[in-house]
């Protein structure tokens, strides 16, 4: 299964980051957060994504074009040019990453990926929020639904759109406007798609929040997961330093996933 990432937007209410690179490349603990994302969603072993850039996507092609010699000791020859890595890569990913346009919209992201995506269902993920979500459950509630899309919905006060859900406790039944509603439900992105969310896309232009879900809803085939847990976005300077002051304590809620000694990782690899 894919995990999709949202990566393309201006990010300018970060703009004191995002002024030189986008921001799912912004660090949090010296990482950028799309990579604490990744991490989260191989715990559960989805560990090939594809990132729908668009706003300075060359920086996310090169920070993991270089993403092992980041990572790994290595030894080079200067005379013969040969690079000798000398501990095995513990991210055994497969990242794709595609130029979806500075000025395309969420859905309209989604759509030019569909030569992708047009196969099986998919994760859906934005490339700025962290979450102790257990995405192995949110598969399996879209599993069990016949629903095209479910969304994790989280708790969180103030400036996000609050969704209303249906007494069944698994089906949006429509959106609240900002502010409308102090401590409700919202939209916390971990999505799970079926490839039928695409033909609800119209174009470049189309926000997949917007016309699409209100589609989805009109069908009764947008679907929700209740996660009451830690989430949190990274939409401004302020929730940065949240993140990193929830990074410096050592026990991060989204840090999931447990980290193997790289010696150990290169000898099971040569016995293997």
């Amino acid at each position: 299964m894919k995990a999709v990432f949202l990566a393309g937007g201006f990010g300018t209410r970060l703009s004191e980051e995002t002024a030189v690179m986008p921001k799912p490349m912004v660090e949090i603990g010296g990482r950028p957060i799309m990579w604490h994302i990744m991490k989260m969603y191989a715990h559960f072993g989805i560990r090939e994504f594809v990132v729908l850039g668009g706003y300075k996507v060359d920086f996310i092609r090169s920070y993991f074009l270089n993403y092992r010699a980041r990572s790994c000791d290595v030894s080079i020859d200067l005379t013969s040019g040969n690079v000798e890595w000398l501990d095995a890569c513990t991210d055994d990913w497969r990242i794709t990453i595609l130029d979806t346009g500075a000025d395309t919209m969420t859905g309209g992201r989604m759509l030019r990926a569909r030569h992708l995506l047009a196969e099986a269902p998919f994760c859906l993920t934005y490339g700025d929020g962290v979450s102790d979500v257990n995405i192995g459950e949110v598969i399996a509630s879209h599993n069990r639904s016949d629903k095209w899309c479910t969304l994790t919905a989280v708790s969180q006060p103030g400036r996000y759109g609050a969704l209303r859900i249906g007494t069944d406790l698994e089906t949006v039944q429509g959106f609240s406007e900002k502010g409308a509603s102090e401590g409700g439900l919202i939209n916390g992105g971990f999505f799970v798609c079926d490839p039928m969310v695409l033909t609800q896309i119209d174009g470049d232009d189309s926000v997949f929040e917007a016309e699409p879900m209100n589609r989805l809803i009109e069908r009764n085939k947008l679907g929700c997961h209740i996660h009451t847990g830690f989430w949190q976005s990274m939409d401004t300077l302020r929730d940065k330093h949240v993140l990193e002051q929830h990074w410096a304590s050592g026990t991060p809620p989204w840090k999931i996933w447990s980290e193997a000694p790289r010696d150990t990782i290169a000898q099971w690899r040569r016995s293997a």
